[in-house]
């Protein structure tokens, strides 16, 4: 997979001319959007399949500053995956330096919030899911 990558935006720095924290979050939402279009099983199409995906943790730990126009390459990995929650993974590199590292937690639900067990319902998407957090080691720089 291709890392994405971010132009951080003036309006994104705070007084000090720093990328403000909030922004992380949202980068990685990007990120995981542009992870799982590359897997060729985008929230589109989840949600055309009546799958919800929402966010059950999310943290970021940071590491180092980015500043107006810098550029962030966002590795993501999926890091845990049982049918039913997924953790993904996500390293920012600024300049060649890990700025940033972060995660995120999801579930797997239909439109009504009842749980999907995913092996069950959607064997191709957990196949694929199994598949990419076997494969982990392979992906995120690692």
């Amino acid at each position: 997979m291709n890392a994405y990558i971010h132009k951080v935006h003036y309006y994104e720095t705070d007084r000090m001319g720093i990328t403000h924290h909030s922004n992380y979050i949202r980068w990685m939402e990007e990120a995981r959007v542009n992870f799982l279009d590359q897997a060729g099983w985008g929230f589109d199409r989840m949600e055309a399949d009546g799958i919800v995906s929402p966010i059950t943790h999310v943290d970021c730990d940071f590491k180092k500053t980015t500043t107006f126009q810098d550029v962030v390459e966002i590795q993501v990995r999926i890091e845990e995956y049982n049918g039913v929650r997924m953790t993904i993974g996500y390293e920012m590199y600024c300049r060649g330096e890990l700025a940033a590292v972060g995660h995120s937690g999801h579930c797997f639900l239909d439109r009504s919030g009842i749980p999907i067990r995913m092996k069950k319902q959607f064997p191709q998407l957990d196949q694929l899911f199994r598949e990419m957090t076997e494969g982990r080691k392979n992906t995120c720089g690692k």
